[in-house]
């Protein structure tokens, strides 16, 4: 017999009517199609990379369909370790019709059947950083339900014009965001050397190493949820980079040496790129790795900042000036024999400094001053009790508006500084041999965009040397910079007294041909009679002092290395040449890995007791290597690659060791011990490489034995897509 039950019809309706609660079932953050539109896909295409200032879409998989009338769904992103709407680490917007403005906010939504694509748009001032995604549905007034939709990480968005690293050229962007490598220039103004380098901002890991830098600063551990909070401002986020590069103050990425002991680490020299350096520091808990020097800072510094989204490039001064009192002046100081004296004063002109520009706006300054900015992670003096420098607006510098932050004294007089040299004697200076006020900030440079050469850029922190408007600022500078101080100077009283006069000779040191390490250097003196006040056209006697030391890249010397001593008798208008030969033997063992000897000579005129100064720098240059690859490169193809190096000295190269690095060619580095390479022999490298990554290349080589530190070579590799099987 079947049963029958009934229900009453008002019961019936009221179970018709309700609505089962919406309950998310799958996410899809579309990490690949989010990345691409963000220009992140490089990082990788397995987690959601998003820039702010731009929206992104997911979709939202639910047990039925959404129902706008009815359903209730709100988004909250969060960053730090303790989240609030007040700090801006923590943010709260609901599912509705289309909102607009720069905040964070559902910019658009589409209902397909059961899922619900959502467009979420991030401000263009939003703190940067490590976001947790949720969201909690609601019915009416009935029960909320959260739920845990993902995580992605929030960076710069130099493609976004509200943003303030906003850079309107996309030439630029590939440049100074998307390229993972580079080049800095070191050694000399007149020996520029062209060094290759693998940023790397690209690698798996590296994005979370830049925020662990970031976590490990000062200011985080004082204070973390404020230190978070400020992540939105450019300006701030570079100031803390650049104090975390080195580790002067905290457990900094990188412990600086420029001693000649590298023993208990890695020397600066050696080092290919930055991925291996901020691993090792990350593996190791945030212990500084050993060791580094300016261009190792600088160029570490460069991958964080390209990794966070900030348009960066690495650049090099040459002469360039560590002012620590700021007086606008170094003073170099020679005996009588010509020996450069060492000296106890931090003041130095290096022979070249390697820093950083950011590119970015300056809602601090005034208007007028955005744009290339400078931040020198190198740690040479404190700002705000910290060692980090910048930023620092490159036009405050060319003006001379030195008054403006961030340490813009410094950086100006790293460019703009007055050298003086004098003669010291008896535990005193007693006469200035050369007061030059061009000869500091030369040939600054940097890697021409979209080219392996190298650009100058000298004229965009300064006017010309010697013009009118260079000496305005000079001294528009010094008044702001030195004060009451420079009224009683007694440099410049010793320069009024006319210390500096017309001298009755003309002197200069030339190499008779091109310096190679391993053999003797020749050089030629070439000496003429010129008139002078105190004897116009008679002869005069002059005692030379000719000395060589080891240049040192900070400005400093080694003990003598070679003397000779020269009498020369010039009539008027007469020349002379004569030829002075530094024996290989002399400097052998003598030089630091910079390979650079600095002669100098003093030369005294009998007649007038006064001196004139002679200078002149050389730099050895090491044997060269090549490389040559196979025609196509095509990822996860074999790609044959010949490396061939000539000894060309004149003694072995023991303990050679060979290191190879190319972000998208090489997964981290691949080393190789090459034993003992004789006198005039050549030793040939064949290996195949598996490229990881499509599009534009740059394979590294790096050898280095005891006798040559560094041998470099590198290769442009275009490396096509994988072809479709």
């Amino acid at each position: 017999m079947l049963s029958i039950s009934r229900v009453h019809p008002h019961l019936m309706l009221t179970r018709t009517l309700r609505v089962a609660a919406l309950e998310l079932r799958s996410i899809d953050l579309q990490s690949l199609k989010n990345n691409k539109e963000h220009h992140t896909q490089e990082m990788g295409l397995k987690r959601l990379i998003v820039r702010r200032g731009q929206a992104f879409t997911i979709v939202l998989s639910f047990n039925r369909s959404f129902q706008p009338q009815t359903d209730n769904i709100t988004f909250m992103a969060e960053t730090g370790p303790e989240p609030l709407e007040l700090l801006g680490t923590r943010a709260t917007f609901l599912l509705k019709s289309a909102q607009h403005g720069n905040v964070w906010r559902v910019s658009d939504f589409t209902i397909d059947l059961n899922s619900l694509q959502v467009s979420l748009f991030t401000p263009a001032n939003a703190v940067i950083g490590p976001y947790m995604l949720k969201i909690q549905t609601s019915q009416g007034q009935g029960h909320n339900m959260s739920y845990l939709v993902g995580t992605f990480i929030l960076l710069f968005n130099p493609w976004s014009a509200e943003d303030d690293v906003y850079l309107p050229s996309e030439v630029l962007l590939q440049e100074y965001i998307m390229m993972d490598y580079g080049f800095f220039y070191k050694g000399h103004e007149r020996f520029i050397t062209m060094w290759p380098w693998n940023y790397g901002q690209f690698e798996d890991d590296i994005i979370d190493i830049c925020f662990e830098i970031l976590n490990k600063s000062l200011y985080f551990l004082k204070n973390p949820s404020k230190d978070c909070s400020q992540r939105n401002d450019v300006v701030y986020v570079c100031r803390v980079v650049s104090a975390m590069i080195n580790s002067n103050d905290d457990s900094g990425v990188l412990q600086g040496n420029w001693g000649e002991d590298y023993s208990r680490g890695v020397s600066p020299l050696e080092w290919n790129g930055s991925v291996a350096i901020l691993r090792q520091w990350s593996t190791q808990g945030g212990q500084p790795v050993k060791y580094g020097q300016c261009w190792v800072f600088a160029s570490v510094m460069c991958t964080v900042m390209r990794c966070l989204g900030v348009p960066t490039r690495v650049v090099s001064n040459f002469r360039s000036a560590h002012n620590v009192d700021g007086n606008l002046t170094i003073d170099t100081y020679y005996d009588q024999n010509a020996e450069m004296l060492p000296t106890q004063r931090r003041d130095k002109i290096w022979n070249f400094h390697v820093w950083n520009e950011c590119w970015m706006v300056r809602k601090d300054l005034p208007p007028g001053y955005n744009g290339w900015q400078v931040l020198d992670p190198t740690p040479q003096q404190t700002s705000s009790g910290l060692f980090c420098c910048g930023p620092a607006s490159v036009k405050a510098i060319r003006e001379g508006e030195v008054h403006l932050a961030y340490d813009t004294p410094f950086v100006y007089a790293e460019v703009n500084a007055d050298e003086v040299i004098w003669l010291f004697g008896d535990g005193q200076a007693q006469e200035i041999l050369a007061h030059n006020t061009s000869s500091i900030g030369k040939e600054i440079s940097t890697k021409m965009v979209g080219s392996n050469q190298r650009q100058i850029i000298t004229s965009s922190y300064k006017y010309p040397e010697g013009s009118p408007e260079e000496r305005s600022v000079f001294m528009k500078a010094s008044r702001k910079m030195l004060g009451q101080r420079r009224a009683s100077s007694p440099f410049l009283d010793l320069l009024g007294s006319g210390g500096m006069q017309y001298q009755p000779a003309q002197l200069q040191l030339h190499l008779a041909r091109t310096p190679q390490w391993g053999q003797d250097l020749l050089l030629t003196l070439h000496a003429w009679r010129v008139p002078d006040r105190a004897h116009p056209r008679g002869p005069i006697q002059l005692m030379l002092h000719f000395c060589a030391q080891a240049l040192l890249h900070r400005g400093g010397i080694r003990e003598p290395l070679w003397r000779q001593v020269v009498q020369l008798k010039l009539d008027f208008g007469q020349e002379i040449q004569l030829p002075l030969l530094l024996p290989y033997n002399n400097y052998r063992n003598k030089l630091t890995d910079e390979k650079l000897i600095r002669v100098s000579g003093i030369a005294k005129v009998e007649e007038t007791g006064r001196s004139m100064l002679i200078l002149k720098d050389i730099s050895l240059e090491p044997p060269q290597l090549s490389i040559e690859v196979s025609e196509r490169a095509e990822v996860g193809k074999a790609l044959s690659v010949h490396i061939t190096l000539t000894n060309t000295q004149t003694e072995p190269l023991s303990n050679c060791t060979m290191v190879l690095e190319g972000s998208g060619l090489i997964d981290g580095q691949i080393s190789k011990d090459l034993g003992t390479l004789v006198v005039g022999h050549t030793i040939k490298i064949h290996l195949d490489l598996y490229p990881i990554k499509a599009g534009l290349r740059l394979l590294q080589v790096f050898i280095s034995s005891n006798e040559v530190k560094e041998i470099k070579g590198y290769k442009d590799i275009f490396v096509a897509a994988a072809r479709a099987s």
